[in-house]
């Protein structure tokens, strides 16, 4: 489930970066890279939800985050430092309150039996 994807690479995020100074993030190129990647991975799913459910929930920003994306993907050459450390710090922890409590709601035994 797309939502659980978003979960599981915000948990990432927070195991690898939460405590990072910018500059630690600029040093260590392998690390910014997997953060980079997961950053991808959320814009990826958040893209891949229905068009239903983002309507429900319009308190993300989803088309931002799909554009985000497709920054870090197609523009990978103008990728700043500052821009990741930033979405990091200040969008994946709002962004954590969101999808957690969006991962409670569901009726999971339901959702099983659909899919």
């Amino acid at each position: 489930m797309r939502l659980e994807h978003i979960a599981e690479a915000i948990q990432r995020l927070q195991t690898h970066a939460r405590d990072l100074s910018e500059e630690e993030l600029q040093a260590d190129v392998l690390r910014y890279y997997g953060i980079v990647k997961n950053i991808e991975i959320i814009g990826e799913a958040a893209r891949m939800l229905t068009e239903e459910f983002k309507d429900a929930h319009p308190e993300v920003e989803w088309r931002s985050i799909g554009d985000m994306r497709n920054f870090l993907v197609h523009e990978y050459f103008q990728v700043d430092s500052e821009v990741v450390f930033s979405v990091i710090h200040n969008e994946i922890p709002e962004l954590q309150n969101h999808i957690s409590r969006y991962l409670s709601e569901i009726d999971w035994e339901a959702w099983e039996k659909e899919n």
